[in-house]
C-alpha cells in the first residue's frame, strides 16, 4: 500500500464515519501552523504515510461488532506443542540476547528446511539471518542494498511496508501493475521495460498479497532471463510459501540456482505457524549480500526474541506442521468460497495465501473505501479495499477477505455476506 498508505479521503471527510476510525487516521491535506518545535523537527521523511487501512478497518470492526475478515491474522492459536517448547525454552534460561545473526540451532533448522523444500543449500553461518519478522527483514535488506537514486521496481497491488522502506533508503519507487485482466499475472514485458541503468532491485511477493496469485514455471524462466540480461538484484517476499492450493507447489526463487545467486529470499514463521505476534522471520542470501544486510540488522534490532528462536528450532525438527499447511488452509478457503458463491459477490481465483478477492459491482457502485465502510457499519463484516494497495489508488470494485479464521467465524461472516 504505497504512497497514500491510509486510503483516507472518504473515511476522514464523512462526518458519519465512526469516531474511533476517524481519530485513527492522519489527515495529510490539512495545513497546520508551523510551531517552533515543528520547525526544529524539519520535514517528515515519510510525508505521505499515515495510519494504515488495516488499523482503520480493525477499529471500525471493533466499534460495530463486525466479523473482522480485514486484517490478516488468525483468530485461532498455534500448536500447543510449540507453546510448550516456548515455555521450556524460557525455563531453560534462554532469556538473554541471542547471537546477532540468530540462534545457531534455528539457522541450521532453516537451512535444512530450505534445502529439503527447494534444493538450495544456504550456509547457516554466513547466509541466513533471523529477523524480527519479514517486515524487518525487508526493510533491513532495502536499507542495506539500495542507495540514494537507485530505482526499485515493485508490482502493484503492493504490500504496505515496501514503499516506505524504499523511500527511507533514498531509492526511487517504480511501480509496475500486475495484469488484473489476466488473474493478476506478472507482465514481464512491462517489467523489462521498467528496468533502467539505475535499477538496483526488483521486489517480488509470491504467493501474492493481496491477490493470491502464485508464480508459474514460465514466470521463473522470464525472471531468470531478466536477471541474466541486467544483473539486477531480486528481493523475494515468500511469507506465504506454505499456503498454496490445489496441489500446485510453491515456486521459490531459492529453487533456481541462477536466481538464488542474485537474490534475497525472505520468509516468516508468523504465517506458517500461526504466530504473527512472535515476529520471527528470516532472510536467506549469498554471503556477500548477507554481510551487508547484517550490518543494518545489528543496529536496527541487533537480535530477536531468544526463547522463541529456541522453540522454533525444536519445532522445525518435525516437518509435518508446515507440510500439512496447504490442506489446512485449503479447507478454510473452500468453505468460505463455497458459502460466498450464493451471495452477490463475484469471487476471483485464490491460488495461495489466506486471502480471497471478490468483486462487488453487482451490489454497489460505491468506491472501495466507501463500500468497505458500508460493509462494516451496515452488514457487520470487515474487509480491505484493494485500491489502497496502489501508489495511485486504482478502483476496480474489489475487496479482500481473510479466511485465516475459525470455522465458526467464517460461517458467521457468510451468514451476513449472503444477505448483502
Amino acid at each position: 500500500m504505497a504512497g497514500d498508505v491510509c486510503v483516507r479521503s472518504n473515511l476522514e471527510s464523512d462526518p458519519s464515519a465512526p469516531p474511533g476510525a476517524t481519530a485513527a487516521l492522519t489527515r495529510m491535506d490539512r495545513e497546520q501552523p508551523l510551531t517552533a518545535s515543528a520547525a526544529r523537527m524539519g520535514n517528515s521523511k515519510l510525508p505521505s504515510v499515515g495510519t494504515t487501512i488495516f488499523t482503520v478497518i480493525s477499529a471500525l470492526a471493533q466499534e460495530h461488532g463486525a466479523v473482522n475478515l480485514g486484517q490478516g491474522f488468525p483468530d485461532f492459536d498455534c500448536d500447543p506443542r510449540l507453546q510448550q517448547q516456548l515455555a521450556q525454552a524460557v525455563a531453560a534460561g534462554h532469556n538473554q540476547y541471542a547471537p546477532m545473526a540468530g540462534v545457531a540451532a534455528l539457522r541450521a533448522a532453516i537451512a535444512a528446511k530450505v534445502a529439503a523444500a527447494y534444493g538450495h543449500h544456504y550456509s547457516a553461518e554466513a547466509e541466513i539471518t533471523v529477523t524480527a519478522g519479514a517486515t524487518q527483514a525487508i526493510m533491513a535488506t532495502i536499507l542495506a542494498l539500495v542507495s540514494p537514486g537507485d530505482e526499485v521496481i515493485f508490482l502493484e497491488p503492493v504490500y504496505d511496508s515496501y514503499m516506505p522502506s524504499i523511500v527511507l533508503a533514498g531509492g526511487t519507487p517504480v511501480p509496475v501493475p500486475l495484469d488484473h485482466t489476466h488473474g493478476y499475472a506478472p507482465d514481464w514485458e512491462r517489467i523489462r521495460s521498467a528496468v533502467t541503468p539505475r535499477t538496483r532491485l526488483l521486489l517480488l511477493n509470491f504467493p501474492h498479497n493481496p491477490t493470491g496469485r502464485t508464480l508459474r514455471a514460465e514466470d521463473i524462466r522470464a525472471l531468470e532471463e531478466l536477471v541474466a540480461a541486467t544483473g539486477i538484484l531480486v528481493l523475494s517476499d515468500e511469507v506465504y510459501e506454505h499456503i498454496v492450493f490445489d496441489g500446485v507447489p510453491h515456486r521459490s526463487i531459492a529453487a533456481s540456482p541462477a536466481l538464488a545467486a542474485n537474490a534475497v529470499v525472505i520468509s516468516s514463521f508468523g504465517k506458517t505457524f500461526h504466530t504473527t505476534g512472535w515476529k520471527i522471520g528470516y532472510a536467506c542470501a549469498p554471503a556477500h549480500l548477507t554481510a551487508e544486510i547484517r550490518k543494518v540488522h545489528q543496529f536496527m534490532v541487533f537480535a530477536v526474541n531468544t526463547p522463541a528462536q529456541h522453540a522454533l528450532a525444536a519445532y522445525l525438527q518435525d516437518p509435518a506442521p508446515y507440510l500439512g499447511l496447504p490442506a489446512f488452509y485449503q479447507a478454510k478457503r473452500d468453505l468460505f468460497c463455497a458459502g460466498l458463491r450464493s451471495s452477490r459477490f463475484e469471487l476471483l481465483p485464490c491460488e495461495g495465501t489466506y486471502f480471497v478477492l471478490a468483486r462487488y459491482g453487482a451490489i454497489s457502485n460505491e468506491s472501495e473505501a466507501d463500500f468497505v465502510r458500508t460493509l462494516v457499519t451496515r452488514h457487520g463484516v470487515a474487509a480491505i479495499p484493494i485500491a489502497g494497495f496502489y501508489l495511485q489508488p486504482f478502483e476496480a470494485q474489489v475487496v479482500r477477505f481473510c479466511f485465516a479464521k475459525k470455522e465458526e467465524t467464517l460461517r458467521a461472516a457468510l451468514e451476513r455476506l449472503v444477505r448483502v
